[in-house]
């Protein structure tokens, strides 16, 4: 049996990127159950791939028919595209083979036991003052991941780097740079000692990136979603960010990351914003990652329970009785 619901989880203080700013993340978890065992998968309808809460329910309840008659992940890259749907198909399929098999999804999956990773931790875009404020109580964290909006960022990432001295520094763009800022801002970035910049520039319109000297790595996040798209991506970037929703679940991104090495990439792991729930099946993929991003739990009121445990910036393996 499937089953699909709309959660809402408040975020702590709120949240904001360069598109805009909200106060809840809204995610769609999906349940198999097969009388003795069940499986769940969590994803994020995100409207700049078109989609919305509505939109996945349907697609998701669509394949009822199918699942209950067995439907394997094989079978499901096939019938659904990449996206937040897949995804929560895919890893609750994943959830549902570790319990039937009284195993684990990483057993499964070939991999070695999983080990802590340190996640970045999320700065959002606003003055700054403010940006600065929310540096400074995160400043003993060890990699801070800063939010940027395009003019204006060469004094919020000076901000953040006077307020968080020691913490190692990526930024993320969400594309609001353009020709007139880039040059200021990727300046300023480099005084500021960042590691990685992420999609600086919008998808699609990023061609400038294979004719500038790029003295950090750029990353794309919203170019970036399926293995089809890595070989277009070497002459603008230099790094990828797998994300379960974009990709449309564990299978995929596990492929993928193992592509984009071979394509000569750096990997990170990230998030869009959602419980423990989601973040579970992305600590496989990241074992081998260059940067972390699973944040999300940290940046709610409250997560579900039971959650993933975090030491600070610490983030340990699922139990099973979370997911996997």
């Amino acid at each position: 049996m499937l089953e699909a619901v709309h959660e809402r989880w408040e975020i702590a203080g709120g949240f904001a990127i360069s598109r805009g700013s909200r106060t809840h993340a809204d995610v769609v978890v999906a349940t198999i159950r097969d009388g003795a065992h069940l499986g769940r998968g969590e994803c994020v309808p995100y409207a700049r791939y078109g989609e919305s809460i509505d939109g996945v329910l349907a697609q998701i309840a669509s394949t009822a028919p199918l699942i209950e008659a067995g439907l394997t992940r094989t079978d499901l890259q096939a019938l659904l595209p990449a996206g937040a749907a897949r995804n929560a198909l895919d890893c609750a399929l994943w959830d549902l083979e570790a319990k039937r098999a009284a195993s684990t999804a990483a057993a499964l999956a070939g991999l070695a036991s999983l080990k802590p990773l340190t996640t970045a931790f999320t700065i959002s875009v606003g003055t700054p003052e403010k940006m600065a404020a929310d540096a400074g109580k995160a400043a003993s964290r060890p990699l801070l991941k800063v939010k940027l909006g395009g003019a204006g960022d060469v004094e919020r990432i000076a901000a953040v780097r006077a307020a968080a001295p020691q913490a190692r520094l990526i930024v993320d763009a969400n594309e609001a740079w353009d020709p007139s800022c880039f040059a200021d801002n990727m300046a300023a970035c480099v005084t500021a000692g960042v590691e990685l910049i992420e999609q600086p520039l919008p998808s699609g319109d990023d061609g400038l990136l294979a004719t500038v000297a790029r003295p950090i790595t750029i990353c794309a996040d919203e170019s970036l979603h399926t293995r089809d798209d890595l070989s277009a991506l070497r002459i603008r970037y230099d790094a990828v960010n797998i994300k379960l929703d974009k990709a449309g679940g564990l299978t995929e991104a596990l492929l993928l990351a193992k592509e984009a090495r071979a394509h000569g990439f750096a990997v990170m792991v990230g998030c869009m914003l959602g419980t423990s729930l989601a973040m579970a099946p992305a600590v496989l993929v990241a074992q081998d990652a260059d940067y972390v991003d699973l944040d999300g739990p940290l940046l709610l009121s409250r997560d579900r329970e039971p959650g993933l445990r975090f030491e600070a910036s610490r983030l340990y393996p699922p139990e099973p009785a979370l997911w996997g």
